[in-house]
């Protein structure tokens, strides 16, 4: 995967949801962050980039990656259309200097975006020179019945994207197994979602080290083959009060950090 490099570890704005991008970037300068990532939302902040770029450079952290609209809480944020919201990603973050854009695959009920999507990714991919990182997903679950909701399927690991994103709380309830998905991805492997999760079916988005998943394994592994991507923390803290969610958020670093150091040397996965 390339020379050993030092992984930078960023800070999603969903990490301080309901409070604002603004709080993240301040957070993430504080407790010492590399970088953010912008999670497009109904904050309005979000979707400006001038106002970004002036938090960017207020706080002297660059923008690592941007989320795209496409969850299922966004699919009113720029409108009700896929690739406008894509395409408005990749505007974004071509403007903020973050060279990833994270996307989720197409719901199940979106068709026509879905039968196209794999090569409206790759074609995009392509003319824009940024990562579109393909993240990983889960089966929906309820007492005795699992549900597909992502098309062409929610592991992208067989599918042909040239770039993904790993997230460990999705891994958690998928049942994946993350270190396997790692290996398999290899080069593939552009981005990490660092959460945790104890494998119910709600996505759970731990600190990393207080659910099931190998997270500092990963991270480790990552770190010994040279891997050139970047780490986000991407943990739920919407419940906690603002002392909690730092000491969370701390915490969720330093454990990036330590794990993040390698123990034997270069190598390729």
């Amino acid at each position: 995967m390339g020379d050993a490099v030092s992984v930078r570890v960023g800070l999603s704005t969903s990490s301080v949801y309901p409070d604002n991008a603004a709080t993240a970037f301040a957070t993430a300068l504080r407790l010492g962050y590399d970088a953010v990532e912008i999670m497009v939302w109904t904050d309005p902040v979000t979707r400006e980039a001038g106002a970004l770029r002036a938090l960017s450079e207020h706080h002297g952290l660059p923008v690592a990656s941007v989320h795209a609209p496409t969850l299922l809480l966004t699919q009113r944020v720029w409108g009700t259309e896929p690739w406008d919201k894509i395409d408005r990603s990749i505007e974004l973050a071509h403007e903020i200097g973050a060279p990833t854009v994270v996307l989720h695959p197409p719901f199940r009920w979106q068709r026509e975006y879905a039968a196209e999507f794999v090569e409206g990714i790759a074609l995009r991919e392509h003319d824009s020179g940024l990562r579109l990182a393909v993240e990983n997903m889960y089966p929906w679950r309820t007492a005795g019945r699992e549900l597909l909701a992502y098309l062409p399927h929610w592991d992208p690991t067989d599918q042909p994207y040239d770039s993904v994103t790993l997230d460990l709380s999705h891994t958690a309830t998928a049942g994946s197994d993350a270190l396997a998905m790692v290996e398999a991805l290899g080069d593939r492997l552009a981005h990490v979602h660092l959460a945790d999760g104890l494998g119910s079916f709600k996505d759970e988005h731990l600190v990393p080290g207080r659910g099931a998943q190998p997270c500092a394994a990963v991270l480790q592994l990552l770190a010994d083959t040279g891997w050139q991507g970047d780490v986000v923390v991407e943990v739920g803290t919407r419940k906690e009060s603002a002392d909690q969610r730092e000491i969370d958020l701390a915490e969720a670093l330093a454990f990036a950090r330590l794990a993040l150091e390698p123990t034997r040397g270069e190598g390729r996965l």
